[in-house]
């Protein structure tokens, strides 16, 4: 089961997500408060990954990409 902290995290990139989303397609994709939020969510999510990694035990170190 996912920590709290993890869900509360995934709730807040969901939230973000769609707000960027919203964001974006009224003022457009290149738009200055567009990509705020979108450097808001890549943040969120690395915060998010970091996290799902100590969780797991650093599993995600050992996965081999070709």
């Amino acid at each position: 089961m996912l920590k709290p902290t993890l869900l509360k995290i995934d709730k807040l990139i969901e939230n973000k997500r769609k707000e960027m989303i919203l964001v974006g397609l009224r003022k457009g994709l290149t738009h200055k408060d567009t990509l705020r939020l979108s450097r808001e969510l890549d943040d969120l999510l690395n915060i998010y990954q970091k996290r799902y990694s100590l969780h797991k035990g650093n599993h995600t170190k050992n996965i081999i990409v070709s």
